[in-house]
C-alpha cells in the first residue's frame, strides 16, 4: 500500500514538473515576442506621434495622441512585467512544488478533492484546475488547523465545512521526493525533525511547510489593529511575522503592497538575516528600518546621535564610568510618559513666551534677526496652537525673503558674480531671449533685458536654498529649546509630575551633551517629540502596516512616538519579556503590556513551544529565567551543554580554539563566540585572528558568512546559531540581575551545541539548572587526562 502511494506520489509530482516545463517555454516565447514590441515601440515613439501645437485643435490632439501612446507602451510593460514574476515563480517551483497534501470532502458531496499546497499557485495548461494551492488560499489553511475528521475553512462566500480523509507531508529537494508521510497531528514531527536537525544559515528560511497551528493564527489575523505575539526564545515568532507579511500582501493584493509595510528591527545584521524570507515567497521585501535610523533620518543633522549599543556598552560597563548611577536613572525616567507629560507642559508655556529662534543670514550678515523672528510670532493670537503659528510665520519670512532678494538683486555684486555663471546658465539666458522675439539687434533694451536675467539668475541661486530652509523651519532653534527644558526644569514645578531623585544632575549632564552637541539615545525620541509639538511634523500616511521585532526592548516613549508617526498604521507587535537587556526596559511597562492598545482592537498571541534548540539545551536555558517552566521544548535531541572552567586567557583561548575546530570537523556551518560586550569582542578577536578565519561583527556589520564569528550578544538578537560557545560565563561576568536577561539570550541563541568557558566561579545565574542537564569539567585536568 505504501508503495502504491509513493509510486503515484512520484508520477504526479514528475507531471508537474513536465506542466511546470512547458508552461516556461511558453511563458519565455511570449516575453520574447513582448521584448521585441517594447523595444520597437520605444524606439519608433515619436514617429507615431502626430505632433502639432500650431493651433489649440492641434495641441489638444498631439496630447491625445501621445497619451495613446504612452498607454500602449505602458501596458506592454506591465505585461512582460507579470510574465517575468510568472517565470521566477515557476522557477521557485521547479526546486519544490509541494510540501503538503490534505484530501477534503465537503459537506454534501461524495467525493474528496486532493489539494496539494505549495509556496505558489500553479493552475493546468487550461487554466481551468489548481494543480498546487498558494499556502495563503483559504483552503490551504485547513492543512495547518486541522488533524484528518472534520474540518472547515472560511471563503469569500462564507464558511465551507467537511471532513479530511488524509494529510500528507512532502520533503521535495532539488525537483527529487526525499520523503513523504501521512500524519494524524498538526505538522508532523517528523517533519519538523527533519528540518530542525539541519545547520542553520547566514539567512533565515522560509518555514511555510512547517508553520504550527498557533503560529498560523498569528499569520492569517485579520481582523486585529494591533497583534502582539509574546514568543519564548526560539518560538518562530519572527518567522510567523515574516509569513504574515506574505500572507497579508496576497490577501490584500488590491490595496496593499510591500512598499506600504515597514519593518523595525533590532539592528542591521537583522535586517540581513532575514531579508531572503519574502522573496523566496514571491514577495518583495518590505520597507525595513532600524529606530535608530529612523530617528537619525528625523535629527537632519541637528545634533550627532548617540546609537543604542553605545549605550548598552555603557549600561554593561558600570564600573567604567563614575556618573552611571545618575546615568541610569536619566536613561529610565527619559523612557517613560511621565517625561514626555512634562514636555508637554513645557511646550504649553512656550505658547506665550521662551521660544528661542535662529538669525537668519546672507553674505555673513544677518537679513532677519531671531529677535524680529520672536517678535512676528508672539504678536499672534495666543489661542492658535504653536505648530499652526509656526506655519503663519513661515509664510511670513518667506514674504520678507522675496522682498530681502527683490531688493539684493540691484546691488553691484549681483552683476560681477554673474560674469561668472557657467556657460549653460548662460545659454538659457540667450535661449529664453531669443524665445521672447528679442536680441535680435544691439538695443539697449536687449541688454537691460540680458542684465536683469542674469541678475535674476544669481539670486536665485542664492536664496533659493533660503527659502528651503525656512521651510523646513530651520529658524527655530530646537536644540536650544530642549537644553532650555533642562535649565527650567531644574527648579520648576510641574502639575502631577513626578521628578527623579537625581533630576539636578540628570539635567546637569543633558545640558552638557547638548552643549557638545551630543544626543544621547536617552534623549532622542522625546527630542523629536518636542520638535513634532513646535512644527507640526505632518504624520506618515503611505504606510498601513508595520512590524515591530525585539519590542520588549522599545521605551513606552519610543512606541508612543511611532504610533504617532503612523496613526494609520495596523501593527504586529513582536517580543519576549525575557529577552529584555536594555537599561530602559526593566519596569513593567513594555510595549507586550495590554494597557497600550485598545480592547477590542488588539489580540495578543502567546507562544510557548520553543523549536530553536535541542531539548537538552533546553533544559539548560529554562531554570535560568523565572518563566522558564512554562516554555514547551521540541523533542529534538542532542549533546548536553558543557561548562569549562578555564585559570587564565592562556586557558581559556586554547580551549575556545579547540572547541572552535572539533565544531567545524563535526560539519557545524555558524559558530559564534558569543561576548558580553564589544570590548570584550575585539580582545577575543585580537587573540584569534591569526588563528582563525573569524569575523568580527559589530555595529557597523550588515552581514555575516558562515564559519567562525564574534559577536555582542546585543547584536546577537533574534539570530541563531548551530554551535554557540559564551566566552565566559563567570560570577565575575554575570552577578547583577539585570544581566540575567542578557546571558538567556546569549545562550538561547544556539540550536544544537552549547559551550560555555568560566574563569573561576560560575555565573550564579545557572544555579537552579540541575547538575544532570549539563557537563561540567575543568580544562587543565581535562587537557592532562588526554
Amino acid at each position: 500500500m505504501e508503495n502504491k502511494s509513493l509510486n503515484f506520489e512520484r508520477k504526479r509530482l514528475n507531471a508537474i514538473f513536465e506542466t511546470i516545463k512547458r508552461k516556461v517555454q511558453k511563458l519565455t516565447g511570449h516575453a520574447s515576442g513582448l521584448k521585441e514590441g517594447i523595444v520597437d515601440l520605444r524606439k519608433n515613439f515619436w514617429e507615431d506621434v502626430t505632433v502639432n501645437v500650431d493651433e489649440p485643435d492641434d495641441i489638444v490632439e498631439t496630447q491625445a495622441s501621445l497619451r495613446q501612446q504612452a498607454e500602449l507602451l505602458s501596458e506592454r510593460e506591465r505585461s512582460h512585467g507579470q510574465i517575468h514574476r510568472g517565470l521566477k515563480t515557476l522557477a521557485r517551483l521547479e526546486d519544490s512544488p509541494y510540501f503538503g497534501r490534505i484530501d477534503f470532502i465537503e459537506s454534501g458531496e461524495n467525493e474528496a478533492e486532493s489539494i496539494y499546497i505549495g509556496i505558489a499557485s500553479l493552475m493546468d495548461e487550461k487554466d481551468e484546475d489548481f494543480l498546487i494551492y498558494d499556502w495563503r488560499a483559504p483552503i490551504s489553511s485547513m492543512y495547518y488547523d486541522y488533524t484528518p475528521g472534520p474540518a472547515s475553512y472560511q471563503a469569500m462566500d462564507g464558511e465551507i465545512t467537511g471532513e479530511i480523509t488524509l494529510k500528507r507531508q512532502f520533503i521535495i529537494k532539488q525537483s527529487k521526493l526525499e520523503g513523504m508521510f501521512d500524519t494524524g497531528v498538526t505538522i508532523g514531527d517528523a517533519l519538523l525533525q527533519h528540518v530542525l536537525g539541519n545547520n542553520t544559515d547566514t539567512q533565515m528560511k522560509s518555514i511555510v511547510a512547517t508553520i504550527q497551528k498557533e503560529q498560523n493564527k498569528i499569520i492569517r489575523n485579520t481582523s486585529s489593529k494591533f497583534l502582539i505575539v509574546q514568543g519564548a526564545a526560539g518560538s518562530g515568532k519572527t518567522s510567523a511575522a515574516l509569513q504574515r507579511v506574505a500572507f497579508l500582501l496576497y490577501h490584500y493584493r488590491k490595496t496593499l503592497g510591500s512598499e506600504n509595510i515597514l519593518l523595525f528591527s533590532p539592528n542591521p545584521i537583522f535586517n540581513s538575516y532575514i531579508s531572503t524570507v519574502l522573496p523566496e515567497l514571491g514577495e518583495e521585501n518590505m520597507l525595513q528600518t532600524t529606530l535608530k535610523d529612523y530617528i537619525e533620518d528625523r535629527l537632519d543633522g541637528e545634533l550627532r546621535l548617540e546609537d543604542p549599543f553605545s549605550q548598552m556598552e555603557m549600561y554593561l560597563t558600570p564600573e567604567d564610568h563614575t556618573n552611571y548611577e545618575t546615568d541610569i536613572e536619566g536613561i529610565r525616567y527619559k523612557a517613560t510618559l511621565n517625561f514626555k507629560a512634562l514636555i508637554k507642559q513645557y511646550v504649553k508655556s512656550l505658547s506665550s513666551s521662551g521660544l528661542i529662534f535662529n538669525d537668519m543670514t546672507f553674505r555673513d550678515r544677518v537679513i532677519i534677526s531671531k529677535e524680529d523672528i520672536a517678535v512676528v510670532f508672539y504678536s499672534m493670537d495666543q489661542s492658535i496652537p504653536i505648530s499652526n503659528r509656526m506655519a503663519m510665520l513661515t509664510e511670513s519670512l518667506l514674504e520678507k525673503v522675496s522682498r530681502i532678494a527683490l531688493k539684493e538683486r540691484k546691488e553691484d555684486w549681483v552683476l560681477e558674480e554673474g560674469e561668472l555663471l557657467d556657460k549653460e546658465d548662460l545659454l538659457n539666458v540667450y535661449k529664453k531671449l531669443q524665445r521672447d522675439k528679442r536680441f535680435t539687434d544691439d538695443t539697449f533694451d536687449d541688454y537691460d533685458r540680458e542684465e536683469g536675467m542674469i541678475r535674476k539668475i544669481v539670486i536665485r541661486k542664492h536664496f533659493t536654498p533660503i527659502r528651503k530652509q525656512v521651510k523646513k523651519l530651520t529658524f527655530i532653534d530646537i536644540p536650544a529649546i530642549y537644553r532650555q527644558l533642562f535649565e527650567y526644569s531644574k527648579d520648576a514645578s510641574f502639575d502631577h509630575i513626578h521628578l527623579p531623585s537625581r533630576w539636578s544632575s540628570i539635567c546637569d549632564e543633558t545640558i552638557r551633551q547638548l552643549d557638545d552637541g551630543q544626543c544621547s539615545w536617552a534623549d532622542a525620541v522625546p527630542f523629536l517629540y518636542l520638535k513634532d509639538c513646535l512644527t507640526g511634523r505632518k504624520p506618515n500616511m503611505s504606510i498601513k502596516h508595520i512590524l515591530i521585532d525585539e519590542a520588549q526592548d522599545y521605551s513606552p516613549f519610543q512606541f508612543d512616538y511611532i504610533k504617532r508617526a503612523f496613526p494609520n498604521c495596523n501593527m504586529t507587535i513582536l517580543g519576549d519579556l525575557s529577552q529584555a537587556i536594555y537599561a530602559h526596559t526593566f519596569h513593567e511597562d513594555t510595549l507586550l503590556s495590554n494597557h497600550h492598545y485598545s480592547q477590542d482592537t488588539t489580540r495578543k498571541v502567546t507562544l510557548l513551544k520553543s523549536y530553536r534548540s535541542t531539548e537538552n539545551i533546553m533544559a539548560f536555558t529554562r531554570p535560568i529565567i523565572p518563566e522558564g517552566k512554562s516554555i514547551e521544548p521540541f523533542k529534538r535531541q542532542g549533546k548536553k551543554p558543557l561548562v569549562i572552567k578555564v585559570d587564565d586567557s592562556l586557558e581559556r583561548y586554547d580551549g575556545i580554539l579547540s572547541k572552535m575546530k572539533q565544531l567545524k570537523d563535526e560539519k557545524k556551518e555558524t559558530i559564534a563566540l558569543i561576548c558580553k560586550t564589544m570590548k570584550e569582542s575585539r580582545q577575543a578577536y585580537d587573540h584569534l585572528k591569526d588563528k582563525l578565519p573569524i569575523q568580527l561583527m559589530d555595529k557597523e556589520t550588515y552581514t555575516f558568512k558562515k564559519g567562525f564569528i564574534i559577536i555582542p550578544v546585543y547584536l546577537a538578537k533574534g539570530i541563531e546559531f548551530d554551535a554557540v560557545i559564551i566566552h565566559d560565563a563567570s560570577l565575575e561576568h554575570y552577578h547583577r540581575e539585570t544581566e540575567r536577561n542578557l546571558f538567556y539570550t546569549a545562550c538561547t541563541r544556539a540550536m544544537h551545541d552549547l559551550i560555555l568557558f568560566s574563569g573561576g566561579q560560575v555565573t550564579p545565574f545557572i544555579e537552579n539548572v540541575p547538575v544532570a542537564v549539563y557537563d561540567m569539567v575543568d580544562y587543565r585536568k581535562e587537557k592532562e587526562s588526554k
